[in-house]
């Protein structure tokens, strides 16, 4: 407070106008470099939208390919020979089949959250016709069928055929949650560690979810739970990074408008 002066004087007044008047044109250099990042920036936001907009393409085909490949009738497995060319995007969800023998006795539990409840896939060596051995999940059991001995009338016994999707292995556990073969602890289908674990030798480089079979005994695992569900928010991501791109449109816009304005005065 300024001695001798009035408390409760009104503080002074300042006009929004005479700030504009002090205010300077920037330089060219200074507005060049704005304008230069600017221009960056809403290239590299468009570039972004656009992919997007190619992913969602893809993504919509890849759905389209999955679909056809689930409905599909049964072809068989693939062996050795094709193993090498086996990607997610052309074959997994692809409808197999394949027949052979179950070595019960060297079954995996690997966790799993389904929808009836949590507890278990039973994953199988399945010894085929064909020479090769593949990992099959036969199907979910809850926490107190985990022990096979609960189940002994499921056990399926002598050769077999089974049809199911073909997935593609699930290598190093999940976020957050890591494989433990030491302490046969699971909670991925990681098909190469599994059978390292098992000592199972060369196994195919995928295993199939088996189909539901109702022919099978109550305590038997529940097949057919495989979710074929593909998370597609790319439209939402291309729409957001076009809508970024348009705000710095626009704030190039005003910037251009105030510089001119200040050159006028």
């Amino acid at each position: 407070m300024i001695p001798g002066g009035d408390r409760n004087a009104a503080p002074p007044f300042i006009d929004d106008r005479d700030i504009d008047a002090e205010r300077q044109p920037r330089s060219a250099f200074a507005l060049g470099l704005m304008l230069a990042l600017a221009g960056l920036l809403f290239a590299g936001l468009v570039w972004l939208g656009v992919w997007q907009v190619h992913r969602r393409a893809w993504k919509l085909a890849l759905i389209d390919h999955v679909e056809h490949r689930v409905h599909a009738a049964a072809v068989a497995a693939p062996g050795p020979s094709a193993w090498a060319g086996i990607t997610a995007d052309k074959d997994a969800y692809r409808h197999v089949s394949v027949t052979g023998r179950y070595e019960n006795g060297r079954e995996t539990l690997v966790q799993a959250d389904t929808e009836l409840g949590p507890g278990f896939w039973v994953l199988t060596p399945f010894d085929t016709a064909s020479g090769f051995t593949v990992l099959v999940n036969r199907g979910f059991v809850p926490p107190d069928h985990r022990d096979p001995a609960t189940r002994i009338d499921g056990q399926v016994a002598g050769e077999t055929t089974v049809t199911g999707l073909l997935r593609v292995t699930e290598p190093k556990g999940m976020l957050l949650r890591h494989n433990d073969p030491a302490h046969d602890r699971w909670f991925s289908r990681d098909v190469a560690a599994i059978a390292n674990a098992r000592r199972l030798g060369s196994v195919a480089p995928y295993f199939i979810d088996a189909d539901r079979n109702t022919a099978l005994p109550a305590d038997a695992p529940a097949g057919g739970l495989t979710v074929v569900q593909f998370r597609n928010a790319h439209l939402q991501y291309a729409i957001t990074w076009f809508a970024l791109a348009i705000l710095v449109l626009i704030g190039i816009g005003f910037l251009i408008r105030d510089e001119r304005a200040l050159r006028r005065r």
